[in-house]
């Protein structure tokens, strides 16, 4: 490619950005200056002009709390858009409040934003059209289990294999990546969101209570386990009596939770499980070594790594700050983006361009 002064000025004087657009969270990383967003991915939007109200952590804090014509919205769902104009909205909203903590004006950003490895071209497409019409300069996609392993600091460009299972809120993203690409990977629609349903239908079934999707996630983080635990806990969850139609609180224990919570874990382990039976032999060697990076909010889960280790005869371990993970892993592929390019998505062939041989 012949060199572009002007692509050369403009790479020297704007801003590079990453993005990690979550289901729960999005995330927002500054080349040289580190994760500068962390909010929920929820917009206020009001019903009849479509106008947004609110983005981030005061559209979710209206959840369940706005009026007849306000409605929340979480515009991405199971790690795809489900909204577009609103996608579009948020990532705007947040481009604009990284350009507004700069002291002079820049010109428009380039993006790399991380999607679930398992997405359609349609959904690729979506995102990174999504990006340039909120202002992106340039736009790229990285897969989310290629970006979290980045984060989390695996070598993947080494010939030993190494894998990372990336929780988030709308997918689970399996990958065993070896000399730079990736061997075998996995998508599965079942994270911290279905998780969330099944403590909601957990409480409901057994003492006919309704509870909203923020208790059950606080149940979750606060008290649910995939082990048992040393110390069992308890936690009041207050809702509405689907009997009287009244309030009422009860006592939940993380027995019941991970109780709740074992059918989706569960699911999560076999999908890890069948992802290792396609591994070649010399791989699984490897693995036996460096073990299983776990990332993203679900890695959160109290003994997820004890229950992993223990069904799959392998070491598990939790990668440092997992949340962030995806967003340091572009952050990566910023800081030197000509050596990185091979991990970015081809949107012409719908896969990753780099990819073990």
């Amino acid at each position: 490619m012949a060199f572009n002064p002007i692509n050369w000025l403009l790479g020297l004087f704007s801003l590079d950005i990453g993005i990690d657009l979550g289901t729960a969270n999005t995330l927002v990383f500054v080349r040289n200056k580190g994760i500068v967003i962390n909010e929920p991915s929820w917009v206020t939007i009001d019903k009849r002009s479509r106008e947004p109200m609110a983005v981030g952590l005061k559209a979710k804090e209206m959840m369940g709390r706005t009026s007849s014509n306000l409605i929340a919205v979480r515009p991405v769902r199971d790690g795809v858009i489900s909204e577009f104009d609103v996608t579009q909205v948020m990532l705007s909203h947040f481009i604009n409040q990284v350009h507004e903590q700069s002291v002079v004006p820049l010109p428009r950003p380039r993006v790399v934003i991380g999607v679930p490895a398992g997405v359609t071209e349609v959904e690729k497409r979506a995102v990174h059209d999504a990006a340039m019409a909120a202002g992106a300069r340039e736009a790229y996609l990285i897969e989310e289990p290629v970006a979290a392993a980045l984060g989390a600091g695996l070598p993947v460009g080494d010939v030993k294999g190494s894998m990372v299972v990336d929780i988030g809120g709308g997918t689970t993203e399996v990958a065993v990546m070896s000399m730079g690409g990736v061997v075998v990977a996995r998508s599965l629609r079942v994270a911290g969101d279905e998780m969330d349903q099944d403590v909601v239908q957990y409480v409901r079934n057994k003492y006919n209570l309704l509870i909203g999707e923020g208790v059950a996630e606080q149940v979750k983080m606060k008290i649910g386990s995939a082990y048992p635990l040393p110390q069992e806990r308890t936690m009041e969850v207050r809702g509405r009596n689907l009997v009287t139609g009244l309030p009422e609180s009860v006592e939940i224990s993380s027995v019941e939770v991970r109780d709740a919570l074992s059918g989706s874990i569960q699911v999560i382990v076999d999908t890890i499980r069948d992802a290792l039976d396609e591994v070649p032999p010399e791989v699984i060697a490897d693995l036996m070594e460096t073990g299983i990076c776990l990332a993203g909010g679900g890695a959160l889960i109290q003994g997820l790594d004890e229950r992993l280790a223990d069904e799959l005869n392998l070491r598990v371990w939790q990668a440092e700050d997992p949340l962030t993970c995806v967003a340091r892993g572009t952050g990566v592929v910023l800081n030197d983006f000509e050596t990185m390019r091979p991990y970015l998505v081809s949107l012409e062939r719908g896969s990753t361009r780099h990819r073990a041989g």
